[in-house]
């Protein structure tokens, strides 16, 4: 058997953003698990149960051949809209905060968008990879995945999930951009996109606070711009080397969902803008590195690996360009995780999934092509 040697760059880094957010939502946590549970650690034990699942089924992973998800990409494609069904039928789908995002499986909730985006990736890369010339017959190449595309969003946001429909829908395009779509059906594809967002927040009365609230959020400190007040306070509080690990104050209720979306603001606050620029660091090598695979693999033909590894780059870098711009003010309040560093089950698995196909796509490059 083949020798699996792995990308440490992209492993090591992966692992320190884990070690991080296993502290993190260790210190950010405690006095709600103490309130809600009487267990200060109680979120810290669930995630190391989280990790170590993730841990045990991602090292599986790397023993699968990438050619399995081309092989499989249809029904993976089709069990991602049945759980995108499931999950709104009464009794199935588990209701928080007003959304039905989850899917109770007794030892964890499976927030179905997660596996969603990691499905249409594979999909999309199967897809653009049976197209010899994506130039030729635009439409007819264009039309099945993007109507895909539309039937998966209008299902989560019938959740409603309109971050997870936003970031499928942006690493979807860049994922046509990289297979060399003409610039104009490119353009039109990004106009569509940003009238049908635009229409969709304007026509929903919490979207369109969120809006204002991100605009002028001291004006509305107390509503809608609560939470990104109280981040901006985190991070105001954390100058530049921050006031300790578990010294942070707004931890302590003042800051909603410190310990999941709101994480980066407590790391602000307690190791400041120093320890925001370490982890913003381990993010660009993990991200670098992905692209890199990716471009040396459609370099070398290997078209899917390609696709694939681009399109699972652009989720994660996505994903955490969104959490990072919403945690400091520069994009409206949304309910994503920060990869790898967020408390969440669904989130953590499928990121290290996401992780361990691109081990995979990186040591079979290697091994085929002889790419060093």
């Amino acid at each position: 058997m083949q020798k699996i040697t792995l990308d440490k760059w992209l492993l090591t880094s992966t692992l320190l953003l884990i070690t991080c957010g296993l502290v993190m939502i260790a210190s950010s946590s405690i006095a709600v698990a103490d309130q809600s549970y009487h267990k200060p650690l109680y979120f810290l034990i669930r995630q190391l149960i989280f990790f170590t699942l993730s841990l045990s089924i991602s090292a599986a992973l790397l023993f699968i051949p990438i050619s399995f998800y081309y092989k499989n990409h249809k029904i993976i494609l089709w069990g991602c809209f049945l759980l995108l069904i499931a999950v709104l039928i009464p009794g199935i789908g588990q209701s928080v905060n007003g959304s039905k995002r989850w899917i109770n499986l007794g030892f964890m909730a499976l927030q179905v968008s997660e596996g969603v985006k990691l499905g249409m990736i594979i999909y999309l890369a199967s897809h653009l990879y049976n197209i010899k010339n994506i130039t030729q017959n635009e439409v007819h190449n264009l039309g099945k995945p993007i109507i895909f595309l539309l039937l998966a969003s209008v299902l989560l946001l019938l959740e409603p999930d309109f971050g997870a429909t936003f970031v499928m829908s942006i690493t979807a395009v860049g994922m046509l951009f990289i297979s060399g779509v003409r610039i104009r059906w490119f353009i039109l594809i990004i106009i569509c996109m940003v009238a049908a967002m635009c229409a969709l927040v304007l026509l929903s009365p919490y979207r369109f606070a969120r809006l204002t609230g991100f605009l002028d959020p001291w004006a509305h400190q107390y509503t809608a711009g609560y939470q990104l007040t109280q981040s901006l306070i985190a991070f105001g509080r954390g100058g530049l080397f921050g006031v300790g690990l578990g010294n942070s104050i707004q931890k302590l209720f003042y800051l909603p969902e410190a310990h999941t979306d709101f994480i980066l603001a407590i790391i602000g606050e307690e190791f400041g803008l120093l320890g925001v620029l370490v982890i913003i660091s381990l993010y660009t090598v993990l991200i670098f590195r992905g692209l890199k695979i990716g471009y040396r693999l459609l370099n070398a033909k290997y078209k899917f690996h390609g696709y694939m590894a681009y399109g699972l780059t652009f989720w994660l870098g996505l994903q955490m360009l969104i959490n990072i711009g919403v945690n400091i003010g520069l994009l409206p309040t949304k309910g994503l995780t920060l990869p790898f560093i967020s408390y969440g089950g669904s989130s953590l698995l499928l990121n290290t999934i996401a992780i361990a196909i691109l081990l995979r796509i990186d040591f079979e490059g290697k091994v085929i092509n002889k790419i060093k």
